[in-house]
């Protein structure tokens, strides 16, 4: 008999993608999502792009009632459902704790009483705040959040103790965690509670910490969505893209199919069970160099990017993915070549409409003293 799969947030995003990859692989796919109006418009209605096959369910996963009948039938889960945003969560943060926090518990707790194969929980690559650095020597240091006095300066890297620049690795799943913003903190409270949940009533569990996930379908509207929708938004009206700092802090940029992948693979192999894995491309890029290299594709190259010089409480400086952990356990490689990803995100922007909100965002960010 065919799984049932349940995935929570699943008329999303990376939740859309990841019901076609199991769909592809003979599983049976329902969704249970809110079709909250921030990402999927005033219309909230089944978007177009959901495959026809998924069976949705427009519910709440704070419900437990919701959550209850979501689960029937279902042998395994994957729970994508979450307030998505380090800015936004800096001033609504009872509703991101409500959503990611609370939402989390309701779905637990229905699990005690229905137990499934396996649990898969998205995290993110946020909880790690500032990424590895090495120092002049070759040696490995963890580093604090950078000083107020030192960012209005626009000193914008990180330094050791004697003041040389400290140059970025990649970061891997053994980092302490530095939670530097309520969204962060929030996907360690859903991944940890769904660890320990799990590991107390033998329900196998893994938690994947996704980096900048990218694509099509990517909420173009939403100006606390992943920066190359964002950059996308500000591109479709003409506008050009904004960065803070100087544009020269360095993410890891992954395609949303090769997160759906890492996704199944984790449900799949047994030997994932209770671990932790960052999902990534395992290259790093400028933030300035997307967007130069996005507008490009886009055939907008005359929108440069305009470099504001400013700070958002609860950003960091680099992060990128060391993403040996996924290949040796899960077998993942990823397969979309980045320049593949963004010809493809061009394409399909082109039939796009996008609310460009940005300004409005910063504005919010700004009179709450969340931009220095």
């Amino acid at each position: 008999m065919e799984s049932k799969i349940l995935i929570t947030g699943g008329a999303g995003f990376i939740g859309s993608h990841l019901a076609d990859e199991l769909l592809r692989h003979g599983y049976k796919v329902r969704a249970l999502d809110n079709l909250s109006e921030q990402v999927h418009g005033k219309d909230c209605k089944r978007p177009d792009y959901l495959h026809p096959d998924v069976e949705l369910m427009v519910g709440d996963v704070r419900n437990p009632d919701d959550v209850a009948r979501a689960l029937e039938g279902v042998d395994y889960v994957f729970h994508l459902a979450a307030m998505v945003g380090v800015g936004q969560s800096m001033y609504e943060i009872r509703e991101y704790t409500d959503v990611n926090n609370i939402g989390t518990a309701v779905l637990l707790e229905a699990l005690i009483k229905n137990p499934v194969k396996k649990l898969v929980v998205a995290s993110s690559m946020s909880i790690y705040g500032e990424g590895l650095y090495q120092n002049q020597k070759g040696e490995l240091e963890t580093v604090q959040e950078r000083g107020l006095d030192q960012l209005k300066a626009g000193d914008w890297e990180l330094r050791d103790a004697g003041g040389q620049v400290l140059q970025p690795v990649p970061t891997s799943e053994s980092k302490a965690p530095t939670l530097s913003s309520v969204y962060a903190l929030s996907k360690y409270d859903q991944e940890r509670l769904c660890l320990m949940v799990g590991r107390a009533y033998n329900i196998p569990t893994v938690a994947m910490r996704f980096f900048n996930v990218y694509g099509t379908r990517q909420a173009l509207s939403n100006p606390y969505t992943g920066v190359l929708a964002i950059f996308a938004s500000r591109l479709l009206n003409n506008n050009s893209p904004m960065i803070f700092e100087d544009g020269y802090q360095q993410r890891d940029f992954v395609h949303v199919r090769d997160v759906a992948l890492a996704c199944r693979l984790a449900m799949e192999k047994e030997a994932a069970a209770g671990k932790v894995f960052n999902v990534g491309s395992g290259n790093n890029y400028t933030i300035r160099e997307i967007a130069e290299r996005l507008a490009s594709v886009m055939d907008k190259k005359r929108l440069t990017p305009e470099i504001t010089g400013k700070y958002r409480v609860g950003d960091i400086r680099h992060c990128y993915a060391d993403i040996s952990l996924a290949k040796e356990v899960l077998g993942f490689y990823p397969q979309v070549a980045f320049d593949d990803g963004l010809e493809e995100l061009a394409s399909w922007l082109e039939g796009q409409i996008a609310y460009d909100r940005v300004n409005e965002a910063s504005s919010e960010l700004a009179a709450r003293g969340l931009t220095v």
